[in-house]
């Protein structure tokens, strides 16, 4: 059950353009101006696995009455990147107003904007926008191989020599330690790509002594420390055990089991689909942004919206009790 009014309006994809063979760009027609600040994210209505739902996408970039997003094909979607890239133009969509949860903040002394792979489609606008500030700026970019490296052109065109591309296959590796190093004092710092990238840029921002006011981020949670494969989920409150296929979210699963979950965000960044370890014998794969490193150690909570289970069940207490929690005795 989201907690959003997602006040769909009607819309209509006019253009799609390959960035990469695995990123692809949407253009979509609103019918009307829509405020997309950086930083913003567009929700799109799909059909996935035989039910409606919605997948939010980072703005790249917006003109009158057009919004651009880019979309990553994942071999292990769980409906939305197939729904996407199975869309030709002239398709009808239903959007949300854009919302933006990661805002670019004015003022700094300099901005290091960090991006691996499709998590370039926040930058790209941040990046406009600082130009024209005239602000300090540099970005990193970091994908497994050139040809991966989705908007080359027009940022290296925007940026010049403040952009580093590092394509792995390449042999090119980016030490964020030493990015972080050169910055000033009160720089800000933003970043967006998988996981392992976030939590290292985390360590080596809390391995210099910088406040953490001044690191921002945003997760697509599409990566953990081990391959999605299917797991159950045990609720003993609910006498409810659940499969949780490899191509679907543990969020999804307890939805279409009559499991009530509250969300907000399917990124694993708000943290309002977290509930309760009750016990676990498998390992847990924390993908989401929301809990500390502390508590993914811990293992007592996870969340739901993209954390699974590798080689193994788990048992939960989910939050949501529904409205017999709040009968009076």
């Amino acid at each position: 059950m989201s907690v959003a009014d997602q006040g769909w309006l009607p819309a209509e994809l006019v253009a799609t353009r390959d960035l990469t063979p695995t990123i692809r760009e949407f253009t979509i027609a609103t019918g009307q101006a829509l405020t997309c600040p950086p930083g913003s994210h567009l929700r799109v209505r799909i059909a996935a696995a035989g039910r409606d739902d919605f997948r939010s996408y980072s703005v790249v970039g917006h003109a009158a009455g057009t919004v651009r997003i880019a979309v990553k094909r994942q071999p292990e979607s769980r409906g939305g990147s197939a729904h996407m890239w199975s869309l030709n133009p002239g398709a009808s969509l239903e959007i949300a107003p854009p919302r933006c949860d990661f805002p670019l903040t004015a003022g700094a002394a300099h901005y290091l904007l960090v991006a691996g792979g499709v998590g370039i489609t926040p930058m790209v606008a941040m990046a406009e926008q600082l130009v024209r500030r005239g602000a300090s700026l540099r970005m990193v970019y970091a994908a497994r191989s050139a040809d991966e490296l989705a908007y080359r052109d027009e940022l290296q065109a925007l940026l010049g020599e403040r952009l580093a591309l590092f394509a792995a296959d390449a042999g090119e590796t980016l030490d964020i330690a030493a990015e972080i190093d050169t910055l000033p004092a009160d720089a800000e710092l933003y970043m967006c790509g998988p996981l392992g990238l976030m939590e290292a840029v985390r360590r080596a921002w809390d391995d210099a002594g910088r406040p953490r006011a001044g690191l921002r981020y945003e997760t697509f949670g599409s990566s953990g420390k081990f391959a999605a494969q299917a797991f159950t989920v045990k609720v003993p409150r609910l006498a409810v055990e659940v499969l949780v296929r490899e191509n679907e979210s543990m969020l999804d699963a307890l939805e279409n089991a009559g499991v009530g979950v509250v969300f907000e965000c399917r990124r694993g960044e708000c943290g309002l689909c977290a509930v309760d370890i009750v016990a676990t014998d498998g390992d847990v794969d924390h993908r989401d942004v929301f809990f500390s490193a502390r508590q993914h150690a811990e293992n007592r909570r996870m969340c739901v919206c993209v954390s699974r289970i590798a080689n193994g069940s788990v048992t939960i207490d989910p939050a949501w009790r529904g409205d017999d929690a709040f009968v009076a005795a």
